[in-house]
């Protein structure tokens, strides 16, 4: 039931939940069709055909710069999760000053939709747009993520935000498998249609930024903004004032002791769980006799698809758990599974089955992928002070981004010291482990209490 006051909008209103949900759907579709599946492949063919012209086999980014084809991507993935880092804290701290947070998701959403249709200008003598368009989708995503998850505070009760940041998690899968889906479809049909590869591509790109766009209006027509616009104090800009607002949050931070410990646990779990989904399609593509399985590209997109849309299923289903267990025991629970199928990875995955056995993994793998992030945000909104909301959710972000580099490269490094992938595979249950001794530590009842104390200025 709908709780309202004097001063402030609905909580726990149906229309709002749903309206700040369908933004999960609409961006979602950048991280499917755009970052995971089409661009990093056709940049790289593109960037390739552009080095055939050099004698070394690599192009020049602004003439000067070697680059290697294959790493273009890899390098715009890097430089926009750099940038975020640097900026996402400050633009935290500048929505919680401002109370422009709705006004800003607006501006950033829009921006990275706006980019993303961009990408249907990149050529081949276009490459570098490619990476550059990418940068500012990426960064964008990242900042307009920040104020999206600082709403689930407001938007929900404490007893309802597990099932609202699941239900949001859920629409996310499902918007971005559909999109997915359907771009797939029209890839395979291309040459019915008497369309090149590289335009489908660039067709499919620029969609994933029509559907962000389009669908993102339903989340502005229903979201309302909490507070009235604060104005600035003379001679202050919003950048000023938000490196002032950012500083007086870190040297605040020593009165949450046990959010810092949440995030250090959340820190090594959650790279866990990204390096599973980054090196899962090497793993299952790679053959037999450097560990992987040996499944073909088009089975493995169907595995792929299969994730996304029983991730529905998985994230609907861990917030009923979170309600029937508590939030931390459901993660905990997760991990477990999560530590389970790294092992039978490295164990099972052998015989004439082993594609079976890859489904029946990915089904595990989709009932614990939304469910543990959805959760692990739920479980931080409790533990957030009041009005600080984007100033958080930035180093919640920060932690997820800044941090994601390091389950890949030790698995890289592993796999590169022994030569096969069931070693690097079975070095990722480090952090599921280390999150499982961690994450007990962690005394949600005073977090909550410490989040609602008034600290001094």
């Amino acid at each position: 039931m709908a709780v309202q006051s004097a001063t402030q909008p609905l909580v726990n209103d149906r229309r709002e939940i749903l309206g700040w949900a369908m933004y999960d759907w609409a961006n979602s579709a950048f991280s499917t069709t755009v970052a995971t599946v089409f661009l990093g492949p056709y940049l790289a063919s593109i960037t390739a055909k552009a080095a055939e012209a050099s004698p070394d086999g690599l192009v020049r980014l602004f003439g000067f710069i070697p680059i290697a084809p294959d790493s273009f991507f890899p390098y715009c993935v890097s430089f926009s999760v750099g940038m975020q880092v640097l900026f996402l804290p400050i633009l935290g701290a500048i929505a919680d000053y401002s109370h422009l947070r709705k006004r800003m998701m607006q501006v950033f959403a829009t921006l990275g939709a706006l980019a993303t249709i961009g990408l249907f200008l990149v050529t081949e003598d276009l490459w570098w747009l490619g990476g550059l368009l990418f940068i500012i989708a990426n960064l964008a995503f990242g900042a307009a993520i920040v104020f999206y998850n600082a709403y689930l505070p407001d938007i929900a009760s404490e007893d309802r935000r597990d099932r609202v940041s699941s239900f949001g998690w859920a629409l996310g899968y499902l918007g971005g498998g559909l999109l997915l889906l359907l771009n797939l479809i029209f890839f395979q049909m291309r040459e019915t249609l008497g369309i090149s590869t590289s335009l489908a591509v660039r067709i499919n790109l620029a969609s994933a930024g029509v559907w962000w766009l389009l669908f993102s209006l339903i989340t502005w027509a229903r979201l309302r903004a909490r507070r009235a616009p604060r104005r600035l104090p003379p001679g202050e800009t919003y950048v000023s004032i938000g490196f002032k607002q950012l500083f007086k949050t870190i040297r605040q931070l020593k009165h949450y002791p046990e959010t810092l410990k949440f995030l250090l646990a959340y820190f090594l779990y959650n790279d866990g769980v990204q390096t599973v989904i980054a090196v899962a399609a090497v793993f299952a593509a790679a053959p037999i006799a450097r560990g992987g399985i040996g499944i073909e590209q088009g089975m493995l997109t169907m595995v792929i698809l299969m994730i996304q849309f029983v991730a529905f299923g998985g994230a609907l289903f861990w917030g009923r758990l979170a309600e029937w267990v508590g939030a931390k025991r459901a993660i905990l629970i997760s991990l477990v599974i999560w530590a389970g199928v790294v092992i039978y990875a490295y164990l099972g995955l052998r015989g004439p089955s082993r594609v079976l056995e890859f489904w029946i993994l990915g089904a595990f793998i989709a009932l614990v992928m939304g469910g543990s992030q959805a959760i692990s945000r739920s479980l931080f909104a409790q533990m957030i002070p009041a009005g600080k909301e984007a100033e958080f959710y930035a180093f919640y972000e920060v932690s997820e981004r800044g941090t994601s580099w390091i389950g890949p490269f030790l698995f890289g490094f592993v796999n590169q010291m022994f030569g096969n992938l069931r070693p690097a595979i079975l070095s990722v249950i480090f952090f599921f482990i280390m999150g499982l001794l961690i994450l007990p530590l962690v005394n949600v009842s005073k977090a909550m209490a410490d989040a609602r104390r008034p600290v001094a200025e």
